[in-house]
């Protein structure tokens, strides 16, 4: 199936988000705000489009499923933006760059839907729940191949980053795997897991920008640093989001996290402060049924641990912020400033 054949089949209307993207983009993020980004996002779908048709069209369409579901590509976007910062244009090169960390991110969906043995993502029904969990699993491994494939296409420091990406992908996992409905999981666990399974990758877009981009060691590094600090930002956002939003705007049952055992950071923070807390340490440890969620959720949202989580993801966007002090004034440049701060908007308007 040909890209022109594909994208007549699935039409060019914009990609649409899933739930919590759209949660954590209510604040207009930045990234997505300049003059530029448009353009910039139609050259991304349509090389995110482009790099998974196959001569096998059932193959093509198994691979482009949760392509044409949607989502904010802050990924790829990232790695644009990273490569305007001294005011220049993104090349196609760049837009390359950004679709091979999508297409990781995407293949590792693939792969977590089978795990999660999830029905919906992003608004339809996942790979495993349409066409079996052999071919999801077969599928999440031809978008990983083809990320590979672009990454070595632009130098072997490219593809060797993401290489090594994919793997603290899987080190995240394996942590949070670990630790399933273990109450006594600690914050270092937890940061080691959102930084493997979230953060690198985000780390790694912004790198690719640097580097494609031809910038020096220095200004690679700072970005470098600035995307892994926005992705610890993201993710825990998106934690306290998971544990703060109703179950009709999340698109899944409020406190899903907890119900499957992943104590994330807002609820590692409740359980250590005693009182009610020692009431949900109870609780956990095994699955939910619907009412104990409840109650669990009550709890949550009654004490200090979102709070305390939001402030720790404060100290992040401060690190990314910092990160951005060698990049200049250029609008992309102040884009990365703006990000982090705007991202904690969504759950706490008051953070800037």
């Amino acid at each position: 199936m040909s890209v022109e054949r594909l994208i007549s089949h699935v039409g060019v209307e914009p990609p649409r988000p899933e739930p919590t993207a759209t949660l954590i983009s209510e604040s207009a993020s930045p990234l997505t705000s300049l003059p530029t980004t448009a353009d910039d996002r139609a050259r991304i779908e349509s090389a995110m489009r482009a790099a998974v048709v196959t001569p096998d069209e059932y193959l093509t369409e198994i691979a482009s499923h949760l392509i044409i579901a949607g989502g904010k590509r802050l990924r790829p976007l990232l790695s644009v933006v990273a490569a305007q910062t001294t005011g220049g244009d993104a090349s196609d090169d760049v837009v390359q760059g950004g679709v091979a960390c999508e297409l990781v991110h995407l293949g590792s969906l693939y792969h977590d839907d089978v795990m999660d043995e999830a029905d919906t993502r992003r608004g339809v029904e996942t790979v495993n729940a349409r066409w079996g969990n052999l071919q999801a699993i077969l599928a999440g491994d031809f978008l990983l191949s083809r990320a590979s494939e672009i990454a070595s296409s632009l130098g072997t420091e490219v593809a060797g980053l993401l290489a090594r990406t994919i793997g603290w992908l899987c080190e995240g996992q394996i942590e949070e795997l670990r630790h399933t409905y273990d109450v006594e999981r600690t914050e270092p666990s937890y940061e080691a897991s959102i930084h493997g399974k979230t953060a690198s990758l985000y780390g790694t877009a912004a790198r690719i920008g640097g580097l494609v981009a031809g910038f020096d060691r220095t200004t690679v590094d700072a970005l470098t640093d600035y995307g892994v600090a926005f992705g610890m930002v993201f993710q825990i956002v998106d934690d306290v989001l998971d544990v703060t939003a109703t179950d009709e705007v999340l698109g899944k049952p409020a406190g899903h996290d907890m119900e499957e055992g992943v104590y994330t950071l807002p609820v590692l923070r409740t359980m250590s402060a005693g009182g009610a807390g020692d009431e949900l340490s109870e609780l956990l440890g095994r699955p939910l049924d619907a009412e104990q969620r409840r109650r669990a959720l009550a709890i949550v949202r009654s004490g200090d641990g979102i709070a305390s989580a939001i402030d720790h993801a404060r100290g992040h966007a401060d690190r990314a912020a910092a990160a951005c002090a060698s990049l200049g004034d250029s609008p992309a440049a102040e884009a990365l400033r703006a990000a982090p701060a705007a991202l904690l908007d969504t759950v706490a308007p008051s953070a800037r």
